[in-house]
Order: structure tokens, then sequence, then C-alpha cells
């Protein structure tokens, strides 16, 4: 397994009404990031919070180009960006145990938290289409260029993960 450091590119925050951050996505205009009660649109230029919508959001966020989707305890919201309305909810996998979550190919990728397990689901219904088992815990899951990646916390460590999405292998 190849290890490099990451390079931090720019920061965002604090927030002083957001006590942490739950999720992250990018709309491709502003990044959104859930809060607990909230789901908050950051322009990435300024920095600034230019919307906020009432949803609760614990866990994982994604976009799938058209709706936002947020892990609610032990479901998953879609959400319609323009109105804030949720527009329908499935299942979470985890049953509350729900981490990160991202889209790709036409499903949505969440995180299982301690079970440490990233489960491919259909978005429509919540069906579990496959599993990824994981060495560590499975705190974020996205997807960038074709490559699935996870962020893992062990004890007082912390890694981003680039894993074959077929077999769970770690490539980096």
């Amino acid at each position: 397994m190849k290890r490099a450091a990451a390079e931090i590119l720019r920061e965002y925050g604090p927030f002083p009404d957001a006590e942490r951050v739950n999720g992250v996505t990018y709309d491709g205009k502003n990044v959104w990031f859930a809060t607990g009660d909230k789901l908050k649109a950051l322009d990435p230029e300024s920095g600034k919070i230019v919307r906020s919508i009432d949803v609760a959001s614990h866990a994982g966020t994604a976009f799938d180009g058209e709706h936002l989707y947020q892990i609610a305890e032990d479901r998953i919201h879609k959400v319609d960006p323009k109105t804030g309305k949720v527009v329908a909810t499935i299942p979470a996998p985890g049953n509350g145990g729900d981490s990160g979550m991202a889209w790709a190919e036409g499903s949505l990728w969440v995180g299982e938290y301690r079970a440490h397990k990233i489960h491919q689901i259909d978005p429509e219904t919540g069906k579990v289409i496959r599993t990824i088992e994981s060495k560590r815990v499975v705190t974020g899951v996205t997807w960038v260029d074709g490559e699935l990646w996870h962020a893992t916390w062990e004890g007082e460590e912390g890694d981003l993960l680039r894993i074959d999405p077929e077999t769970g292998d770690v490539l980096q």
C-alpha cells in the first residue's frame, strides 16, 4: 500500500452555530454540510454560508446531480435543494450505525461505522446491492474520478484510504 501525506488546500470554519460537521458533498457550485439539524450550503470562493435547510442531518451527505441525500439516524432523506423539502425517505443500511455517504454509479454508497462496512444501495428502495468489508472503522465515503475512498478512525489515528470497489482491498 502506498502511503502519502495529504495536502490541505484550504480550510473552512469553525462555524459558530455548528458543533461539528457530520457530512459533506459538493453540488458543482456549493459545498453542502450536515450540522445535526440543518444542511448548510457554503460558497467555496467566499467561505460564507449562503443557504440553510432545516432537515435532520446526523451523518453522511451526498448529491446525485439533482437531489441531496442526508442520513438522519436510521433513514436517508432525499432532499430537493431548490425547495428544501424531503421528497422521499429510505431505510439506512446500518439502522442508525451509518457514517459517510457518496453518490456514484447510480447508487448510494453508505459507510456503516463500527461494522467496518461500505454498502452500495439502491437510492429508490434502500435495498443493499452489495457490501464491502473494511479492516477499519468507516467514518466517511467518497468517489473521486472513478475511485472509491473512505476515511477511517481507529484509536487516535485517522487515514484516508483508496480501496478497490470490487474487493475492498486497500490500494493507497
